[in-house]
């Protein structure tokens, strides 16, 4: 049981998943350390200067790797990173992993063999990425292109996220977990608009691109070669349909079902997220 004198490091606290845990850690009292580029002492994964400060006093650290655990030199980050975060003190590591990448399993031994307490948290593609990320605007548009096929993806709840990292990083009986975090169903590309659609009562599609005009369209908008690399590795290779199984992460971490994609859809539509502008 994390006491309230253990600082908790957060890294990627202005994230999907790290800021809904600060917000949660905050809430119960606990002292959080922010690991991002904005905070004081800032915190930059380019920049291993900033490393020893961030870490300096901290018990536990939830490890967050922008952009993603699949680009080349993660690995060799995640590794320097949990050398120094040990070096230091830190007594608990919960990595967030991805479901389907050889790369985040590479990442997750490197976690394993630190030779500290570990929970391994190894999530599928999150539902927030229809409303906190690059879905968002064509959504607004109209329709959403990608270079997927009829693959079925469980979708899971960035709250269900922070939910099991708040509970590994504060409760007893996660030490040497790996959970597979997944929602309850798994459902297409076309059908998770279907439902954004049918909740907000707007004309809403979907259209399955091949993946080289995908290619062309992000190099059209002058994105960056490597996370243009990056987008069409995970529409490409993670979604070919090796992830499409519902796993029971959250159950056995937190004792209860996932959050469905419909609830998501629920509470989002209710903010008004996909409210198209006059």
């Amino acid at each position: 049981m994390t006491t309230s004198q253990e600082t908790l490091l957060i890294l990627g606290a202005t994230g999907k998943t790290g800021g809904r845990i600060v917000q949660r850690l905050q809430a119960l009292g606990l002292p959080v350390r922010q690991g991002c580029r904005g905070a004081t002492p800032a915190f930059d994964w380019e920049d291993r200067s900033t490393w020893a400060a961030v870490l300096q006093g901290v018990h536990s650290a939830y490890i967050s790797y922008q952009p993603d655990l699949a680009v080349p030199g993660a690995l060799e980050s995640i590794q320097a990173f949990t050398d120094q975060a040990v070096q230091s003190g830190v007594r608990k590591l919960v990595l967030l992993s991805g479901r389907g990448e050889v790369e985040a399993q590479q990442a997750e031994r490197v976690v394993q063999n630190s030779g500290v307490d570990w929970t391994l948290l190894r999530a599928s593609w999150f539902c927030q990425n229809f409303n906190e990320a690059h879905f968002l605007e064509p959504i607004l548009e109209g329709e959403l292109a990608l270079p997927v096929g009829p693959i079925p993806e469980p979708f899971v709840d960035a709250e269900d996220i922070a939910d099991v990292a708040v509970a590994a990083l504060t409760q007893p009986g996660h030490s040497g977990q790996l959970y597979e975090l997944t929602g309850p169903r798994a459902l297409t590309f076309a059908q998770a608009v279907t439902e954004i659609a049918q909740a907000t009562n707007c004309d809403i599609g979907f259209l399955s691109v091949p993946a080289d005009d995908y290619r062309q369209a992000l190099e059209q908008q002058q994105l960056p070669p490597p996370l243009i690399d990056l987008v069409m590795y995970l529409f490409t290779t993670v979604l070919d349909g090796r992830n499409t199984a519902v796993a029971d992460g959250v159950q056995r971490a937190l004792g209860r079902p996932a959050r469905d994609f419909s609830d998501y859809v629920r509470r989002t539509a209710a903010t008004g997220a996909w409210n198209r502008p006059m």
